[in-house]
C-alpha cells in the first residue's frame, strides 16, 4: 500500500477510488480522556430535554408558539435579535480557540466526530472486530457470515440513526408532544415524521459510508485552519529532528522507527509524520499510539505530540502575541455586546403598530387613528398588566377598545385594536402618546414605542380630508 504524502487525500488511491479507512484500536491518556469527554457530551444531548427549567426543559426551541427556552430564560420571536451575539460569539470563540491550539475542538468535541468514532465506529468494533478483522472482511467474498455481520451492524446503524433523530427533534416539540406523536399514525404530523425521516437516512448515509469525508470534503473548518493558525498555535506534530531517519529498532538512526502506528491508529488515515494536514482533526490518537511503542522501546515519550511548529524544532512556543491581543480585544468586546443585550431582556413585551390603511380618516366630524397594540407575557407563569395611556392628549381625546387590565396566561399573548379618536376642529397638529405597561404583581413595565396621532394638515383646511366612505371604497 502506497504511504500518505502531501501530494494526494489520504483517503484516496493512486487511480481516484474511494479508499476506506479502518482506524486501529488504542490505548493512552488523550484516548481515555477523549471517551469521558464524549460520554459527558453524549448525556448533555441525552438529558437536556429531560430536565425541567421553571416548567419547560432545559433547552426547548418552541417553533410553533415561537418561545425559545434556554437554561430558564425564555425568548420571544422578537427577542431573536440576541442571538446573532450568541452564535457569532460562538463561532468566533471557536476561532480564538483555534488560533491558540488548533482543530482540539475537531477531535475532541465536534459532535459529528463524537457520534462517529465513540457510537458508529465503537458499534463496527463490536460486531465485526478490530482494524485487521474489518480490513479482511470488506475485501472477502460475500459468504453468509459476512452477510449477517453486515445486516446486523447496518440495522444498528440504522437504529441508532432513528434515536438521534427523535432526540433531535424533542427539542423542537417536547419530549411529551414526541411520546404522543409516536404513539399515534405518522398521517397525524407528516410534518414531524418527514423531518425523522430525513435525518434518519441522512446520519446513517453519514456514518455508516461517508465517514471521515464529511470533516475532509465538507467541513469548512478544516480549510480555515491555516488561516487561523500560526507558528505558535499548539497543534500535533512530529518531532522530525528527533525521529530522523527512520529505522528499524536496534540500529543507530533516529527515533522513529518507522512502524506505521500512528498511520494505524489515524480516524483520517493521514501520516503525521509529513506535517500538519487538513485532514488532521487534532484527536490525538498518533500520540497515545507512539508513546505506547516508545514506552515499549524505553525511550523518551513525545516523539509525536501536542505543540507548536516553533516548539518541535527547538523553539519556545509564545502564547501572548499580537494576534492573540487582538483576538482577545474582540472577544471582550463581543462579551460585552451579549451581556449588554440580554440584560434588555425583560419578561414582558408590548409593541404598537399603525394599523395597514390610511394613516388617519374623517367620520361625522371626527378623526380617528387606528393601531394594534400587542402584549407578550413571557413568563411560565400567569400575569395581570395595568394599562395606561401615556402622553399630553387633547381635552376631547377618547379611546376605543382600551382595557385598563389585562390578564394572560404562561407565555400567553394578546392582541387589541386601538381607535383614537378626536374631533376634527380640537385638531391643531399631530401629537405623540405612548401605551405603558405594567405587571401588576411584580412590578415590571414597558412603554410601546411612540405613537403619532395623525390628522389633515392645518394650512390646507380647503383639502377635502379623508371621508369614511372613502376609506372603505
Amino acid at each position: 500500500m502506497k504511504p500518505p504524502t502531501l501530494e494526494t487525500l489520504s483517503t484516496i488511491h493512486t487511480d481516484g477510488s474511494r479508499k476506506f479507512v479502518h482506524p486501529a484500536d488504542v490505548k493512552g491518556r488523550f484516548t481515555k480522556l477523549r471517551k469521558f469527554v464524549a460520554l459527558l457530551l453524549l448525556l448533555v444531548y441525552v438529558a437536556l430535554p429531560w430536565i425541567p427549567i421553571n416548567g419547560y426543559p432545559a433547552v426547548f426551541l418552541n417553533v410553533q408558539e415561537r418561545r425559545f427556552h434556554f437554561m430558564g430564560l425564555t425568548l420571544a420571536t422578537q427577542d431573536l435579535w440576541v442571538g446573532f451575539f450568541l452564535i457569532t460569539g460562538l463561532a468566533f470563540s471557536l476561532f480564538y480557540f483555534t488560533a491558540l491550539f488548533g482543530r482540539l475542538w475537531c477531535g475532541w468535541t465536534c459532535p459529528y466526530t463524537v457520534f462517529m468514532e465513540h457510537v458508529y465506529r465503537r458499534v463496527e468494533r463490536w460486531i465485526d472486530g478490530d482494524a485487521t478483522v474489518r480490513r479482511r472482511l470488506e475485501d472477502a467474498p460475500w459468504t453468509s457470515e459476512k452477510i449477517m455481520r453486515r445486516a446486523l451492524k447496518h440495522s444498528v446503524f440504522i437504529l441508532i440513526s432513528a434515536v438521534i433523530a427523535h432526540i433531535f427533534l424533542s427539542y423542537f416539540v417536547s419530549l411529551e408532544r414526541l411520546y404522543q406523536m409516536m404513539k399515534g399514525p405518522p398521517s397525524e404530523h407528516l410534518l414531524a415524521f418527514g423531518v425523522v425521516m430525513f435525518l434518519t437516512v441522512a446520519l446513517y448515509f453519514a456514518f455508516s459510508w461517508f465517514r471521515e469525508q464529511f470533516c475532509i470534503i465538507l467541513c469548512p473548518y478544516g480549510r480555515l485552519q491555516s488561516a487561523l493558525t500560526d507558528d505558535h498555535s499548539v497543534v500535533i506534530g512530529y518531532d522530525q529532528a528527533r525521529g530522523e531517519p527512520r529505522g528499524k529498532a536496534g540500529s543507530t538512526t533516529g527515533s522513529c522507527i518507522d512502524c506505521r502506528r500512528c498511520v494505524q491508529v489515524c480516524p483520517t488515515g493521514i501520516d503525521i509524520r509529513n506535517g500538519l494536514q487538513l485532514e488532521c482533526i487534532g484527536c490525538a490518537a498518533c500520540v497515545d499510539a507512539c508513546d505506547d511503542i516508545m514506552t515499549k522501546l524505553n525511550r523518551p515519550t513525545g516523539l509525536v505530540r501536542y505543540d507548536s511548529h516553533v516548539g518541535l524544532h527547538g523553539g519556545k512556543t509564545k502564547f501572548v502575541r499580537p494576534r492573540i491581543l487582538f483576538y482577545t480585544l474582540l472577544l471582550f468586546i463581543g462579551a460585552g455586546a451579549f451581556t449588554f443585550s440580554a440584560m434588555r431582556i425583560t419578561p414582558l413585551r408590548a409593541s404598537a403598530v399603525r394599523m395597514v390603511g390610511a394613516p388617519f380618516y374623517v367620520a361625522d366630524g371626527v378623526l380617528r387613528n387606528q393601531f394594534l397594540i400587542r402584549v407578550i407575557n413571557k413568563r411560565n407563569s400567569p400575569a395581570t398588566y395595568k394599562l395606561e395611556m401615556v402622553g399630553e392628549m387633547p381635552a376631547k381625546f377618547s379611546v376605543a377598545g382600551f382595557t385598563e387590565t389585562l390578564q394572560l396566561g404562561p407565555l400567553g399573548e394578546e392582541q387589541k385594536t386601538l381607535v383614537l379618536s378626536l374631533p376634527e376642529t380640537e385638531f391643531e397638529g399631530p401629537f405623540k402618546l405612548q401605551v405603558k405597561v405594567t405587571d401588576s404583581e411584580r412590578g415590571d413595565s414597558m412603554t410601546t414605542r411612540v405613537m403619532e396621532f395623525l390628522g389633515p394638515d392645518a394650512k390646507q383646511q380647503s383639502n377635502t380630508p379623508l371621508n369614511a366612505k372613502d376609506f372603505i371604497q
